[in-house]
């Protein structure tokens, strides 16, 4: 027999979320202009997916969970796979996978949304290795969650007739109307296989009009409890709330009134709040309102998945039912699962720094730098000067930087950034070039301090992490050294962005030095002193 590890595993959608600002949902045939995030950014790039999303607020609510199934052993894998981390999901997953799905997810200023999914590798996973990979992992939890939405139904069917016989409780999202399951998942028998093998049942009320034909949701639920002899039947209603029938209560639990910021993923949390409240034994009532109050909160933020910094105390500001222990995230007993966002935090900062750093050189090509260094030696042919500011980290970045230049054959000028429109805008000549450096290339001192160095005749090299940024455009060579994630579970300081400037300016160095033949002569002649210059005299 196998010792229960986890409170809940679950297998279906793991999905990069791309997230975008639209003023309004179009139709067929229609063209609209995107809005920008107030950071700037057009996309915001997330943990997603029917399972993963309610896993992660699952975790949030205490739980120790996992997830199992297939990746891509790709660059959205690994977001995937790191962002689990962060949220203390455990992982099964096999790397066999064509590629990890991802989605485009268009939200309009009421948080409503439209989806298009590419589900890759969750669409490849069958029963056979449903039952070969992963039934121990199965087995060692109380309760399996999975989805009619991405998984084909045969994989769905075999990890509940495992879970069922192992004893646990099982669990199943319908997030799509069957109309559209059985045109890409499985067969109308395989629907109905799937929905009888679930203890409870989670449809949206489209889902559950399609099949009923009745478009309450209460009414819907009683209908297919009925038909498919389910211990319950909760159907998600947008703000009224939820619906139930049950044994124990039947009945609608009203939701929690808030302006909606995204939608996406409401139900997901929903359903990790719920499978939370069953867990601590509440009530179905209560763990409804926890359920509510999850996905309510949820609505208050951009994605899907928790922010781990104050989605949980949202939880419990809203949550009016009745009072309970909930353990820690992830449990105090979790196997991998970090009580605190800070724990692996060294570890997560390790993988994204290299993952991020890897993205970037898979977009620099041969000719990646030829434009700027043509642009710096144009300068220097003309007797000009080159120049290396930034603001607040960047500045850090820009004193090395113009040291390393210097060292290497081209000679730099560290330019203080804010003392620029100080006075230090006297350092730079007409003709003469400045790179400057900011991550988000929006920073209010920086822009006074290009429009200084503009106006008095310089030439700008810009160097960020946003190519449609202010600094992108007012430049006259741009340099690319954006990453998604910082790495840490804040995910706003700069730690990976510093280390993508230096990658990219390091490597413009590289071409500077190599255009002009540097020899270990040279570089002595500049570097006499310490074990370098040393080591370049022998």
């Amino acid at each position: 027999m196998n010792e229960t590890r986890f409170d809940l595993v679950g297998i279906g959608s793991m999905v990069v979320d791309l997230i975008y600002r639209t003023p309004r949902i179009i139709g067929a045939e229609e063209k609209i202009l995107l809005n920008r995030y107030d950071s700037g950014e057009p996309v915001k790039r997330l943990v997603g997916g029917v399972v993963v999303n309610h896993l992660a607020w699952a975790s949030l609510m205490g739980l120790r969970v996992g997830v199992f199934g297939k990746q891509g052993d790709d660059e959205e894998g690994r977001f995937l796979r790191a962002g689990m981390e962060r949220y203390g999901i455990d992982k099964r997953i096999t790397l066999d996978g064509s590629a990890s799905s991802f989605a485009l997810i268009f939200v309009d200023p009421n948080g409503g949304r439209a989806i298009y999914m590419n589900p890759a590798a969750t669409s490849e996973t069958t029963g056979d290795y449903v039952r070969d990979a992963h039934a121990d992992y199965i087995r060692g939890s109380r309760v399996l969650s999975t989805e009619v939405s991405q998984l084909p139904l045969d994989a769905v069917i075999a990890a509940l007739e495992i879970a069922r016989s192992a004893g646990a409780s099982t669990v199943l999202d319908v997030d799509v109307p069957r109309s559209d399951a059985v045109k890409t998942l499985g067969s109308e028998e395989e629907f109905e296989r799937a929905l009888g093998l679930a203890s409870i049942l989670k449809p949206t009320l489209g889902a559950a009009s399609e099949i009923t034909g009745e478009k309450d949701a209460l009414e819907a639920a009683r209908l297919l409890r009925s038909r498919y002899g389910s211990r319950a039947v909760v159907i998600t209603d947008g703000e009224a709330g939820c619906a139930i029938s049950c044994d124990e209560y039947s009945g609608r639990v009203p939701g929690y009134r808030l302006k909606a910021v995204d939608s996406t993923g409401a139900g997901d949390a929903f359903l990790g709040g719920m499978i939370a409240g069953l867990n601590y034994e509440l009530g179905w009532e209560d763990a409804l309102r926890l359920a509510n109050a999850c996905g309510a909160a949820c609505c208050e933020i951009s994605g899907a998945t928790p922010d781990l910094t104050a989605s949980r105390d949202r939880v419990f500001e809203l949550y009016d039912g009745r009072p309970f222990a909930a353990r820690e995230r992830g449990g105090a007993d979790a196997l991998s699962a970090p009580a605190s966002p800070y724990e692996k935090a060294v570890g997560i900062f390790l993988e994204v720094a290299l993952e991020e750093l890897d993205k970037m050189r898979s977009r620099i090509t041969p000719d990646y730098f030829a434009r700027a260094a043509d642009l710096i030696a144009r300068v220097e042919a003309a007797g000009g000067r080159l120049h290396v500011t930034g603001v607040g980290k960047p500045e850090y970045v820009s004193g090395y930087i113009s040291a390393l230049l210097s060292s290497t054959g081209t000679p730099a000028y560290f330019l203080h950034g804010t003392e620029c429109v100080h006075g230090s805008a006297g350092q730079v000549a007409p003709g003469d070039a400045v790179i400057v450096i900011s991550n988000s290339g929006e920073t209010l001192e920086m822009k006074s301090t290009v429009l200084a160095l503009k106006h008095n005749g310089a030439v700008i090299i810009g160097v960020s992490g946003k190519p449609g940024s202010w600094l992108a455009r007012e430049s006259d060579e741009f340099l690319f050294a954006g990453v998604e994630r910082e790495g840490s579970p804040l995910n706003f300081e700069p730690r990976a962005s510093i280390l993508a400037e230096i990658y990219v300016l390091a490597a413009l160095s590289i071409e500077l030095q190599s255009r002009k033949g540097i020899t270990r002569s040279h570089y002595n002649a500049w570097h006499p002193g310490g074990m370098i210059g040393l080591a370049t005299r022998e």
